[in-house]
């Protein structure tokens, strides 16, 4: 089936063409400090028209429902049967949030040195009501986007990042990302990845 272009696409973000809609999957959060966790990842790609598109993510941990009494086939040690995963909540809905990211993609008309002829330059605000918000400069090109910190700015409660990196591919028809933060006094390292899957338009 060829790609068609969203209707009333501003021609400016035709590079960002691919991601506009939405996408769901599941990815893992792992860091210095934090407890490895499952998560259940929502994101929206879409737009008014406008040269850029609109941004919207929603994490939430995946937490297992634990059974009221232990099941007698269980071990003395506590540990369930091989293959046996305990449930998870019934709806995404019901989950905890673990963060929420909004913001604003769009393709710069000036353009920097060092980008091949299938690139084309990006510039990506995130806010996150954790209280920092972060500029990302990059590209976009063949189904990939590389994107790296330009300015990160906080409140004074906020968690301390100094360095954060993304990166986005189109993968089978599925969206996979990777980031990368440098926070707490850590270097930077693999903060969270995801595989996302496109939603059918209702």
């Amino acid at each position: 089936m060829p790609f068609e272009f969203p209707e009333g696409l501003a021609p400016e973000a035709y590079p960002l063409a691919w991601l506009v809609g939405r996408w769901r999957g599941e990815g893992v959060i792992s860091y210095p400090g934090i407890d490895e966790a499952a998560f259940v990842q929502d994101v929206e790609f879409d737009h008014d028209g406008g040269p850029y598109l609109r941004y919207e993510s929603t994490i939430r941990l995946v937490e297992p429902e634990l059974p009221e009494t232990v099941p007698d086939e269980w071990t003395a040690d506590g540990d369930a049967p091989a293959g046996d995963a305990a449930p998870v909540a019934s709806s995404t809905a019901e989950l905890p949030v673990w963060e929420t990211e909004t913001g604003f993609w769009r393709v710069s008309p000036e353009r920097p040195e060092g980008l091949t002829e299938a690139q084309q330059p990006l510039e990506v605000m995130l806010a996150d009501p954790a209280g920092w918000l972060t500029l990302y400069v990059g590209a976009v090109g063949n189904g990939r986007i590389d994107l790296v910190h330009d300015l990160i700015a906080r409140t004074s409660s906020s968690a301390e990042v100094t360095a954060a990196k993304r990166l986005y591919g189109l993968v089978e028809g599925d969206l996979m990302w990777v980031w990368e933060l440098a926070a707490f006094g850590h270097p930077l390292q693999n903060y969270a990845s995801a595989r996302l899957v496109r939603q059918e338009q209702s």
